[in-house]
């Protein structure tokens, strides 16, 4: 089974979901009523790199929608429409093995996110600082749909109270890496590493290199930044793409947003020296010519998708598991109200509309009646009025199929 198809039972019942799903499914005569918010999943744990890419390109070009929000890492690409605002356009096709997910769990799937539960490393904050990054900079291009805006608020928010929750100094991919090449050339204490990239993923690589008192050489495409990590960890830096450059290392992790320009000397060198090489990056940076002649020495960030299982100390798996489902409940609480709100706004316009009648026709019959009188009868009416759609409205609330908004228009007659 695959991991993320084993989500726990929806936050709520909300349309599309759970309830009316399997009513639906018993009674072929009833149509289940259409998803709220649909996310589109491609994981590396699923779909492989090459696909994922594909299918975040069909994404990217879609049309500016204020309905859309993609999230894209180096494990995933999800894609969160809210249906209301979408229009008829097409939503792009899942490749095999994606997933789709709509309402409670499209909102429980990336509160889990972004509280670090569906990462490779468990508890890692990277795609929390990614979602974030991916909130920011879509506000900043083009307003976004207040029902997505409302759940990756949620999702920020619970997620930043998860880290807060995780003790220690923060796991992140680059420790994955270092495990996977710990496990193939042994302790990494006073060996040489090199890390090939000097962005976010290869600082992090070179930080986690460090405290396991690894000697750190960094390259990168500009050299400027291979220098200044370089410095700030303690190693040395290296030419980018030059014949013969390559020092003898124990093993290699790779994090470019590119190919990695390994010229054949050092490619070969590399080869012959049997250490593994870590590709972080999606798509893949290591040519492919130069993963076939390392064989199982090649390890691809596909490969390191479902990481090791860990236990969390002190029940702290059971409290980030209340935490997703409570901030999951409350979205969906929001997200009802928000659709009931129309039927108790339109009830309560009703039910004035037939005070005031009933107040005028009234008056017209007592026209000798005193202001504190008239006063009086009125303050009464709309007593009465309130007490008798106290318990609908409230009803209206907490409804959490959509069953009484709907029978609220009819019985009503609004």
């Amino acid at each position: 089974m695959n991991a993320m198809s084993a989500t726990p039972a929806v936050l709520c019942p909300m349309a599309g979901v759970t309830a009316q799903a399997s009513s639906a499914l018993s009674n072929p005569s009833t149509k289940a009523p259409a998803a709220t918010v649909v996310a589109l999943i491609a994981h590396a744990r699923g779909v492989n790199s090459v696909a994922r890419e594909a299918f975040a390109g069909k994404c990217h070009a879609l049309e500016a929608n204020d309905a859309v929000i993609i999230v894209h890492t180096c494990h995933r690409v999800e894609m969160y429409v809210a249906l209301d605002g979408f229009g008829r356009s097409e939503l792009p096709e899942l490749p095999p093995g994606g997933l789709r997910l709509e309402d409670a769990e499209a909102a429980r799937h990336l509160i889990s996110v972004a509280c670090g539960l569906q990462s490779a490393v468990l508890g890692e904050d990277q795609v929390l600082h990614q979602v974030r990054e991916t909130y920011v900079l879509r506000h900043s291009e083009r307003p976004l749909n207040p029902v997505l805006d409302r759940l990756f608020q949620v999702a920020l928010t619970a997620g930043r109270r998860a880290h807060e929750w995780f003790g220690g100094a923060k796991r992140s991919l680059g420790d994955a890496a270092l495990d996977q090449i710990e496990q193939r050339a042994g302790t990494l204490k006073n060996q040489p590493i090199l890390i090939v990239g000097a962005g976010s993923m290869g600082r992090l690589t070179a930080q986690a290199a460090v405290r396991r008192g690894a000697q750190v050489i960094v390259t990168s495409r500009t050299a400027e930044n291979a220098v200044g990590l370089a410095r700030n960890v303690g190693g040395r830096a290296v030419a980018y793409a030059v014949d013969g450059t390559l020092p003898p290392v124990v093993g290699v992790v790779v994090a470019l947003s590119g190919p990695w320009l390994a010229q054949e000397q050092d490619s070969q060198r590399l080869v012959d020296s049997g250490a593994p090489v870590v590709d972080l990056s999606s798509p893949p940076a290591v040519p492919d010519s130069l993963q076939t002649r390392l064989a199982d020495r090649f390890i691809s960030i596909d490969d390191l998708a479902w990481g090791a299982q860990v236990e969390l100390p002190g029940g702290l798996r059971d409290r980030l598991e209340k935490l997703v489902a409570t901030s999951g409940r409350d979205y969906c609480r929001w997200l009802l109200a928000r659709d009931s709100t129309p039927a108790i706004q339109a009830m309560s316009e009703a039910a004035e509309g037939r005070r005031a009648s009933e107040m005028e026709w009234l008056l017209r019959r007592l026209p000798n009646l005193s202001e504190p009188e008239r006063a009086l009868i009125d303050q009464m009416s709309h007593r009465l009025v309130g007490g008798i759609l106290h318990a609908p409205k409230s009803a209206l609330r907490l409804d959490e199929t959509g069953d009484l908004g709907r029978a609220a228009w009819e019985l009503f007659g609004l």
